[in-house]
């Protein structure tokens, strides 16, 4: 079965993700193990137990997601038959897309996603920066709210999510300024967000230099089937040189989400499956590709992959 695949990223971590595959899936608990051995310490455990406060830090979230997108992909794979045809990652999600497509070993990745998740929570002192989702905007108008009230400070758009959503990024007082500007603009809502940083903007600009030479030190693969870039919302190139340059430059620019989607439609299944965690990214498709059946990888486990009860 022909899919275009979608991974979350950081936000839809959650304690007891993969719980039921890892139950059910002896190859599910080997990658598990896989990851704990890679990164010498027990992240299964975390995934699956908690303590939540401890999953949600940066460092920790990253790894987790790619470790439960990952399990949930071999399991689409191997008791559902999926075949990818395309994919994208929101985010953090570039690293679990480019493993699935071969560019990244998966204990290649994981030590990666540590590490750069370590560096985005480091590159701002705790309390200077934030994020908010604007809704009910579209994305050129907050693009000249960002200008207009940035007053010297960094504030800027993070995600363009699509369905009327854009998340900005920046300086604590910058962003509260351009929500209240947004609001008095005719803003439905503006959403200040519980994140441990401001990701995606300028100030991050510390974790991409780290990035940047973590990815040296890796080998990397051009991809088996495209993966749609965040910051290019075209598919990542087979040069592995321009694909660790986008990687990199993904840590201070937006995520343009809503245009990653677009170019995933030009692909001929018209079904998208949430590799991971959650549903955020299949409620914005659904909003974005109304084309689409898109389904949550979770959902997968009650309708068709037991093979027992097939």
């Amino acid at each position: 079965m022909e899919a275009i695949l979608l991974f979350p990223g950081q936000g839809s971590q959650a304690v007891g993700m993969g719980k039921a595959i890892y139950e059910r899936y002896p190859y599910v608990r080997d990658l598990f193990a896989q990851a704990d051995d890679a990164l010498g310490f027990n992240l299964g455990r975390l995934c699956l137990e908690g303590p939540g406060d401890e999953l949600t830090l940066t460092a920790n979230a990253q790894p987790a997601l790619l470790l439960v997108s990952t399990a949930y992909l071999s399991v689409l794979v191997r008791e559902a038959g999926v075949v990818p045809v395309a994919a994208a990652g929101h985010s953090l999600g570039e690293f679990s897309a480019l493993v699935a497509a071969g560019s990244l070993t998966f204990a290649d990745a994981l030590r990666v996603v540590r590490e750069r998740g370590a560096a985005m929570q480091a590159a701002v002192p705790p309390g200077k920066g934030t994020m908010a989702a604007i809704i009910g905007l579209d994305s050129a108008a907050v693009i000249e709210l960002c200008k207009e009230y940035a007053n010297g400070a960094v504030v800027s758009p993070a995600n363009f999510n699509g369905a009327g959503q854009v998340v900005i990024s920046g300086e604590k007082e910058a962003v509260e300024r351009v929500g209240k500007a947004a609001r008095a603009a005719g803003a439905k809502r503006v959403l200040p967000l519980q994140v441990s940083a401001p990701f995606h903007c300028a100030l991050m600009g510390p974790a991409a230099a780290r990035l940047d030479q973590i990815l040296s030190q890796i080998e990397m693969k051009p991809p088996r089937f495209p993966v749609i870039s965040n910051v290019t919302a075209r598919p990542y190139p087979e040069d592995v040189v321009e694909l660790r340059r986008l990687l990199v430059q993904q840590v201070t620019e937006p995520v343009r989400w809503e245009e990653c989607l677009i170019e995933l439609s030009k692909y001929p299944p018209n079904r998208a499956i949430e590799v991971g965690p959650g549903r955020v990214l299949t409620n914005l498709a659904k909003r974005v590709i109304p084309t689409w059946s898109c389904i949550p990888a979770e959902d997968w486990e009650a309708v068709s992959w037991s093979k027992e009860e097939a």
